[in-house]
């Protein structure tokens, strides 16, 4: 298959501008809604944007769109999509769904009309008389609608993009990868400069910012669903690994540091360090942030303390900001950022932000603070 395709890049809430800038700076021109980015593209775009996008969700490959407002034109539409192009005679292709202020409010009657209808156009492309086998390949079938509109997707990842396949243990409320990155390239930082996380938990940050300071994908230690699919030809694949080694610069020199109150979640992030090759090039400490020592004269702070949601926690929380502020204090020309839902983190910390951005850790709501050094 030599066509252009779209995809769409899946980012959670408050990213879409992030992973916007990745798919372009992969060469591709993008659309943004909420939730997603699309983008036309040639095939090989699958595996570059799996292998490469930091803080996307996933990557899917949009079969088609229209509207549905009964299961007759559901099932019609679907059917008149090109599968076949997709999904090879022994395909698996199971269906799931999703309905969002449409008619079409039952998930489970949109997706059995929808995977019959997919069944039924394979069936008639392939001369078969009884079902589908669904022995081969696997391909994850996504039913959307939203206001009347069915989206049909097929998802190239597989297990989330998140899922780096270094994170071998984790501490007690994990940073996703893909918000770690993005905290990192929310910031100006350059790999020349000192990086450190006074907060690192499993030491997610610390590591992604290491991937990001020499150039190195984020997928290079995974698997992908769509590595197995027929209409990616395997030199497309190689052709991404070997760009993916060209890029990246392993002589960069890094001065990243993470710490924790915590000496067995230190552990961990120096176990999930080495597991992604990268144990020589991040310093891990046990340390209280009051014991914070700034020793160079620029650098950066990026960091998701804890956020004093439990009952008990807040007095501990607010302890924790009004230190690393008096400390930051005596350091104008460091800049910091700090991800967090303590309402009151600016009068704890004695300072009013530069500038705030709302994110979503999961399902909480917080501020990114973030305050720019003087140069």
């Amino acid at each position: 298959m030599n066509k252009h395709i779209t995809l769409i890049a899946t980012a959670a809430m408050g990213l879409e501008s992030i992973v916007a800038k990745e798919v372009r700076q992969l060469g591709y021109e993008v659309k943004i809604e909420n939730g997603m980015v699309l983008f036309d593209a040639p095939v090989s775009a699958i595996p570059r944007c799996n292998l490469w996008l930091r803080t996307a969700d996933r990557v899917k490959l949009l079969v088609g769109s229209f509207t549905a407002k009964t299961f007759d034109e559901l099932f019609e539409s679907t059917k008149a999509l090109p599968w076949e192009q997709f999904i090879p005679e022994d395909g698996r292709f199971p269906v799931s769904g999703k309905s969002i202020k449409s008619t079409l409010y039952s998930v489970p009657d949109c997706q059995a009309i929808t995977k019959k209808a997919i069944a039924e156009r394979l069936k008639l492309k392939y001369g078969l008389a009884t079902k589908m086998p669904e022995t081969g390949p696997l391909y994850k079938i996504e039913v959307a609608l939203h206001k009347d509109n069915a989206m049909l997707t097929i998802d190239t990842s597989g297990v989330g993009l998140h899922k780096r396949g270094y994170r071998i243990g984790q501490g007690e409320a994990p940073l996703k990868e893909t918000l770690a990155a993005a905290l990192v390239m929310l910031t100006n930082w350059r790999p020349d400069y000192t990086l450190i996380d006074p907060f690192c938990g499993s030491g997610t940050i610390p590591i992604e910012a290491s991937l990001i300071g020499q150039n190195i994908a984020p997928g290079f230690n995974r698997e992908f669903a769509s590595e197995d699919w027929f209409f990616i030809k395997n030199t497309l694949w190689d052709e991404a690994f070997e760009e993916m080694e060209d890029l990246a610069n392993y002589d960069q020199h890094l001065d990243i540091i993470g710490s924790d109150i915590d000496h067995n979640v230190v552990k961990i992030a120096n176990d999930n360090a080495q597991e992604a090759g990268l144990g020589e090039l991040i310093s891990w400490k046990q340390m209280q942030v009051k014991d914070l020592f700034i020793r160079k004269e620029n650098g950066y702070i990026i960091g998701n303390p804890p956020y004093g949601e439990r009952i008990g926690d807040k007095k501990a929380a607010a302890k924790i900001y009004k230190d690393l502020g008096s400390i930051m204090y005596k350091h104008p020309t460091w800049s910091v950022y700090i991800l967090t839902a303590f309402e009151d983190f600016e009068k704890e910390y004695g300072q009013k932000a530069t500038k705030k951005r709302k994110l979503f850790n999961g399902f909480i709501r917080t501020d990114y603070y973030q305050y720019f050094g003087k140069k």
